[in-house]
């Protein structure tokens, strides 16, 4: 029936369309939508049977509706539950003593341990204190945990803690990963510590092992995950390997997944369907066979039934060891649709399985639409469906299976190329050939290998050593093939970084593609190109002559600025460093450079070396072409590497990009003899200016330090007023001391910090003290990103998590003002 995949292709739409909402209504309003969809659906099965032209295009427009509204109201009524089970604002940063489940796998770093936890109760308070309710699911963070003496913390473990807890919160940026969304999709609806020492009682553990599902499965995996690491202990491709197993990807490093994705097998990097499709077949097989040898057996069901619940059950028992996976879903779904659709005898078209499939991954999780792995997922399979139009069977012989293999990827390489952009901001133009290696070296050599190597590793101590065997192979067989992607991406050309283009391009650019891979007999197939040229062409939006564009990044705890002019790029400090393997250079400055089309920057000032201003640098140094260097860092410090690019900061010092004007006012010269200097009071401070358009940058100056500056700036006779200043030390005490403000007198102020950060950033008197003034404060952790576009025509602000908002977005400056 064509109104059916109509209606379940609108479905998936309404869930999209609920998730650009910045806000959900009330409830009821969803019960009323949902009405509505009913009436419109019971409306157009009436006229569909209908032959006359007008009925039926009445009845596919109404379908269309129905489908789009149900959509609506079941994500809309999905979202409202999940947000109500939230943490008040009033109860942040209190201690309440809590039960629970450990109920993720825990990740293990230098110092602690972090885990998602299923709260079970809150233990009542002494002394009267009252509780408060605490959401379901909690992320939480144990420093100290596995101390000798002290339980290791696994799944299904129940323990009593005490634990301090804030609303979810993480950085807001442009083209950066939205982590407040995906710890909403994942229920997580606050996070914490566990507290103890003097004012806190011990974490006690109540019981080594609870009987839920959930929890045990994933008890299941660390065991597995804790073995596969022992016995890979000190290989260099470890964690793919992990990955392969049981798609857990948490030890991939930055620099492996900047590999797979510049050469597009990053897809292969985790459980993919082709693996749970092996493993289905193989059970179904072998249960068909089993099922075979016993007329009994037959007389209850037939072979094929047999096969078919095999089959799901053994993908379901894969993806359960997957940790359950966007791309997981997808492939059980799509097989439990085609599986039970022969135990009927029903026959469904390639587009009719994938509608289905998308919308019960939708169903089961509606915010499956924010995952990257769901477009590119079901992306490629549309792509399949398309140039083979809908036809499963396999052609005989090798040549053209090799031809249609080879066609098959080429198709999904240039289907992909909107996605790929979208995401990831790049286009891979050797992903074909180096898919045409990996998906059949993975596929059919590593995967098995590593399956079986985790089988038998399962099974205990005996066959340890043909486990490590296989596993070794594996390792060993990937770290060939990783050697063949870097050679592949060795060439400049061999991937193309690209500025990201609006929402519409994205939209032409995914029609197109579906243009140009139309099955044979589509009119004028070639047009498709069309709609990807603008992919490639689009420009981006540029300060004009004249110009200041002042990006201070939400990089938490920390300070990252972008200036812009019409043809020049500064970046003032790179943001802290998050982990071993992850900074702020990477996961914030980097991308967002490459999203505003920016491939070259004309100088980095790292104003000092304290890991929340520097952090960042050498992965942005290392990643983007960079003319100067220029900080009070001495030469060859482990923060900025081995760059000839290198320039001290002192003061008086000029340097003119274009328009855009640098003036170094502090440190003075004579604060580097002096050894009991701190590293705060070196600190580069910039004037910078365009025309009349100026901006004071500061790093973690102190007060003491605002003060000789001001005494230099005086005896220069140089005129201090800014528009924009960044708040020294992030809004602490020690600094933005009267006379600072006084002598700049900024009408807007920008605070880079954390969100409830231990410092107590930014300090009352600080707000107090630039209010008074009548300067307007921007700090990240209520705006996010904030850009400021100074021009002859006026100032225009945008604040990232206000004006891009979401409805699952932290809202700390909606709860101050209420």
């Amino acid at each position: 029936m064509p109104l059916v995949p109509l209606s379940l292709a609108a479905f998936v739409a309404g869930d999209l369309l609920v998730q650009q909402w910045a806000a959900l209504p009330p409830q009821h309003v969803f019960v009323l939508v949902a009405l509505v969809a009913l009436c419109a659906a019971v409306c157009a099965a009436r006229l569909w049977p209908n032959p006359r032209p007008a009925n039926r295009l009445a009845a596919s427009i109404l379908a269309c509706a129905s489908g789009l509204l149900l959509g609506v109201a079941f994500t809309g009524a999905r979202a409202g539950v999940r947000l109500a089970d939230a943490l008040s604002f009033s109860d942040e940063g209190r201690e309440v003593r809590v039960q629970g489940v450990v109920a993720s796998l825990p990740t293990v770093f230098d110092g602690g341990t972090r885990f998602t936890a299923e709260i079970e109760r809150v233990v009542p308070a002494s002394g009267g204190v009252a509780a408060f309710a605490v959401p379901h699911n909690v992320a939480l963070t144990w420093y100290g945990a596995g101390a000798p003496g002290t339980p290791a913390v696994k799944p299904a473990q129940r323990w009593e803690w005490t634990v301090r807890m804030h609303r979810p919160h993480a950085s807001v940026n442009p083209a950066g990963f939205d982590a407040e969304a995906w710890m909403f999709e994942q229920g997580i609806r606050a996070q914490g510590t566990v507290r103890h020492g003097a004012h806190a009682a011990a974490p006690q553990l109540l019981a080594d092992r609870v009987w839920q599902f959930n929890p045990l499965v994933d008890r299941a995996r660390a065991a597995l995950r804790e073995r596969l690491q022992q016995l890979l202990q000190g290989r260099r491709y470890a964690s793919v390997i992990v990955a392969l197993v049981m798609g857990d990807q948490g030890g991939i490093g930055e620099d492996d997944w900047s590999l797979f994705n510049r050469t597009g097998i990053s897809h292969l990097v985790s459980i993919s369907g082709l693996h749970i499709t092996m493993i289905a077949a193989l059970v179904a097989m072998l249960a068909g066979a089993l099922w075979r040898r016993s007329p009994r057996l037959l007389r209850l069901a037939t072979v094929p039934v047999v096969r078919a619940v095999a089959a799901i059950c053994g993908g379901l028992a894969y993806c359960l060891l997957a940790g359950w996976g966007v791309p997981a879903q997808r492939t059980l779904l799509m097989l439990s649709v085609v599986a039970l659709g022969r135990c009927w005898r029903a026959q469904l078209g390639a587009m009719a399985i994938l509608a289905w499939a998308a919308v019960l991954v939708c169903a089961w999780d509606p915010w499956a639409v924010l995952a990257a792995g769901f477009w590119l997922s079901f992306g490629a399979v549309a792509c399949i469906f398309l140039v083979s139009n809908g036809a499963v069977a396999p052609a005989p012989g090798w040549r053209t299976a090799l031809h249609e293999g080879v066609r098959m990827q080429a198709a999904i390489t240039v289907g992909q190329v909107p996605l790929t952009l979208a995401i990831f901001g790049q286009v891979s133009l050797v992903a074909p050939l180096a898919n045409a290696v990996a998906i059949p070296l993975v596929s059919y050599l590593v995967a098995p290998l590593a399956l079986c190597g985790a089988a038998l590793a399962a099974c205990g101590d005996v066959p340890a050593a043909a486990a490590g065997l296989l596993l070794a192979a594996a390792e060993s067989v990937f770290g060939m093939l990783a050697l063949v992607l870097q050679w592949l991406t060795a060439p400049q050309w061999s991937w193309v970084a690209l500025p990201l283009p609006p929402a519409g391009v994205l939209a032409v650019a995914a029609a197109g593609s579906a243009w140009l891979l139309a099955p044979p007999g589509w009119p004028m197939r070639w047009l498709g190109v069309c709609g990807l040229l603008p992919l490639f062409v689009w420009p981006v939006p540029r300060p004009a002559a004249g110009e200041l564009w002042v990006s201070a990044l939400d990089v938490g705890q920390g300070m990252a600025v972008v200036l812009e002019t019409a043809e020049h790029v500064v970046v003032f400090d790179t943001g802290p460093r998050y982990s071993a393997d992850a900074d702020a250079g990477s996961r914030v400055l980097v991308p967002y450079l490459r999203a505003r089309g920016l491939s070259h920057v004309d100088a980095v000032i790292v104003s000092h070396p304290d890991i929340d201003h520097a952090g960042g640098a050498r992965s942005l140094l290392r990643t983007l072409p960079v003319d100067l260097v220029w900080t009070s860092i001495a030469p060859g410090h482990r923060l900025l590497g081995d760059t000839p690019r290198l320039m001290r900061c002192e003061a008086g010092q000029q340097r003119a990009l274009g328009e855009l004007s640098l003036v170094m006012m502090h440190p003075d010269t004579a604060l580097y003899d002096q050894a009991r200097a701190s590293t705060n009071a070196r600190s580069c401070v910039v004037l910078a200016s365009v025309g009349t358009h100026r901006v004071l940058l500061t790093g973690d100056i102190p007060a003491r330090q605002e003060q000789q500056m001001l005494a230099r700036a005086a005896t220069a006779g140089q005129n201090l007023h800014v528009a924009l200043i960044l708040a020294p030390h992030h809004g602490s005490h020690s600094s933005s001391s009267e006379a600072l403000i006084s002598a700049t007198e900024p009408q807007w102020v920008s605070m880079q910090l954390g969100y409830r950060n231990h410092y107590g950033h930014p300090h009352a008197q600080v707000l107090e003290r630039y209010r008074a003034h009548g300067v307007a404060i921007a700090r990240s952790d209520e705006t996010g990103a904030v850009q400021w576009r100074f021009a002859a025509a006026g100032t225009v602000v945008e604040r990232w998590r206000r004006d891009h908002a979401r409805y699952w977005f932290n809202q700390p400056a909606v709860a101050t003002s209420d």
